[in-house]
């Protein structure tokens, strides 16, 4: 009988854990406001608010120097950028690299117009329970996710400017 209680209250724990662990690991979904942060831009160290995005459609994409899908993402993002920027649409890349002259050097290669940050401590890659390189994130005029991709390949953008642009024609 003491086995068998032991057996039960044993389960419980394991599944009062597992619920814990379950939950916590989805932070960010679909249909809640994305959270805020400040971070340093990654070429000048200047601490920009993601506030400052309000009332835009923003991509928010976390990615690293050491990314083969990221080489593939950037140029399409940036051209993505720079044909809806003036309907209101913004691009921020969030860099995971703890070595800032790495990610620095992969910015030599692509010339991006978008803003470029650093979360060296990956704080922010933790809040948004970033997983895969890249993640992205689809963020609508009101601060609230509205989509979230893992990983890119060049076919993906297509459906991330039909998202984009439907979530700019809601005003």
């Amino acid at each position: 009988m003491i086995l068998k209680n032991n057996l039960k209250i044993s389960l419980f724990a394991l599944l009062s854990i597992s619920t814990l662990v379950c939950s916590s690991a989805h932070a960010i979904d679909i249909g809640q406001p994305a959270p805020a942060f400040t971070l340093p831009t990654l070429q000048h160290d200047q601490p920009t608010a993601f506030r400052q995005f309000a009332g835009k459609v923003v991509y928010l994409d976390f990615w690293a120097s050491w990314c083969q899908p990221c080489r593939t993402s950037f140029p399409l993002l940036n051209q993505l950028h720079e044909k809806l920027k003036s309907q209101g649409f913004e691009v921020v890349a969030i860099n995971l690299d703890e070595d800032k002259a790495k990610a620095a050097r992969f910015l030599d290669e692509f010339n991006v117009n978008f803003t470029v940050l650093r979360d060296a401590n990956g704080e922010w890659a933790d809040q948004y329970v970033v997983e895969s390189m890249p993640s992205s994130f689809i963020i609508d005029r009101q601060g609230i996710v509205q989509y979230s991709h893992h990983g890119f390949t060049s076919s993906d953008i297509n459906a991330l400017e039909t998202k984009v642009t439907n979530l700019l024609a809601q005003k």
